[in-house]
């Protein structure tokens, strides 16, 4: 179900985390994990990747991550700010600097909030600059296909996010 172009892109972050010295943690919804074996695949990945949170309900996402049961209730779990705080709330119980997180529906049926299926949001935080979050619209296409286009944009995003240098380094 990986692609080589996952592994190649997840290979292409882990160059930039050795580079700019950071390490990374995940927290994940609709991917169920997948992400967290795309990037510990890599060669040497434990140097840079924690690890991650396998958060698939609401009730677990705000046990293990301090998502506010309340945004959950208001919002629904996929939704830019419940990735925010899932990426936040990673970094808070992780000694990483950098972390991502995935929330969405992969399918077959819509969510009990009535998400669409291919409805993904994904957010990135690290300590040193604003968690940013953006959702996408994959469509029916199918769960694996879902997960693996979620997981490409996560690790787009993550890529951006090692290469910025922050504000007063050298």
């Amino acid at each position: 179900m990986v692609g080589d172009d996952l592994a190649a892109m997840a290979e292409e972050l882990m160059r930039f985390l050795k580079e700019q010295r950071l390490t990374l943690v995940v927290a994940e919804s609709c991917t169920a994990g997948l992400m967290g074996k795309v990037l510990s695949d890599v060669p040497g990945a434990g140097a840079h990747f924690h690890g991650g949170f396998v958060t698939y309900t609401k009730a677990h996402k705000a046990r293990a991550l301090d998502v506010p049961v309340d945004l959950l209730r208001q919002k629904g779990a996929v939704c830019a700010e419940v990735a925010r705080a899932m990426a936040q709330g990673a970094l808070a119980h992780s000694p990483a600097q950098l972390s991502a997180a995935i929330t969405g529906v992969a399918g077959p049926e819509p969510d009990p909030d009535d998400n669409p299926v291919g409805r993904v949001c994904i957010a990135v935080a690290r300590h040193d600059t604003p968690t940013t979050a953006f959702e996408k619209n994959y469509g029916d296409i199918g769960r694996d296909a879902v997960r693996k286009s979620a997981i490409a944009d996560a690790l787009r995003a993550l890529i951006a996010a090692a290469r910025q240098v922050p504000a007063g380094a050298p």
